[in-house]
């Protein structure tokens, strides 16, 4: 019998469209199940580092594939934690696509600041500016191994973190429909799931490419922005030996578990 060709769709929200799209492709190249891909665009955002051809050559709208039976939605983070949600200039239509998903999608990835707004936008979670950037890999801790998405995932697994702002444990535990699923003593919230798993919501991110953090830290340099060396991410804390990619087998895990569950 055939297999089943998973139909997976990514809203992009990233500024860098090309290195997300990469970050992803990456990941499911090591997922031995087939499927097809369709990259979304936010209709009436003007991007700044993607060239409108590209766009139209390469991402639909989502009245273009409202009516299509996805087996899995991502929604990426985006550059725009520090403002309130209701300034974000497409808000309205990404409200509007986080609806449709809970309704006709079997399972949906918020990351990074998609799973902020979307837990805002679901159950009033709020989110707090942190004292400085949250930015580096750290280590995390499974609360429930038994649920099938942290399958084969160690006592202490790794995942990259690149964000201004956080939730709080205590505002997801006074939700009952919402699950602590991982955590991190010095990054806190990780993921958090609802409806049986079809909601996850991931504070960090790791699909990132090894040198996505070493962009980020010299980017914020060059502009004189205030930023620390990216923690626990060179070996020995010295970018001249490296970086140390300790996350990749925990990504693949994650990504594939997820796949393997529609």
């Amino acid at each position: 019998m055939p297999q089943k060709t998973l139909q997976i769709a990514i809203l992009n929200l990233m500024p860098l469209k090309q290195a997300t799209e990469a970050d992803f492709l990456r990941i499911f190249a090591n997922s031995p199940l087939p499927m097809t891909i369709d990259w979304i665009k936010i209709k009436n955002h003007v991007a700044k580092n993607t060239s409108q051809e590209y766009l139209n050559t390469h991402y639909k709208n989502f009245e273009d594939i409202r009516d299509t039976p996805y087996d899995g939605f991502i929604i990426t983070g985006a550059p725009v934690e520090l403002l309130e949600y209701e300034a974000v200039t497409y808000w309205t239509e990404l409200q509007e696509i986080m609806n449709w998903a809970h309704e006709h999608v079997p399972s949906t990835l918020y990351i990074c600041w998609a799973a902020q707004a979307a837990l805002y936008h679901f159950y009033g979670i709020p989110k707090y500016p942190l004292s400085r950037k949250m930015f580096g890999i750290f280590s995390h801790r499974v609360n429930d191994a038994a649920v099938p998405l942290v399958n084969g995932f160690d006592t202490a697994f790794y995942a990259p973190h690149s964000r201004h702002t956080e939730i709080r444990k205590a505002d997801i535990l006074r939700i009952p429909e919402l699950t602590l699923l991982t955590e991190s003593p010095e990054a806190g919230v990780h993921i958090v799931t609802a409806r049986g798993g079809r909601d996850i919501f991931i504070t960090g991110h790791s699909e990132y490419a090894p040198e996505t953090l070493h962009t980020e830290y010299h980017r914020d340099l060059n502009k004189g922005l205030p930023i620390a060396m990216p923690a626990n991410y060179y070996i020995d804390n010295d970018p001249a030996k490296g970086i140390a990619f300790q996350w990749r087998d925990d990504a693949i895990r994650l990504y594939i578990n997820w796949l393997c569950s529609f």
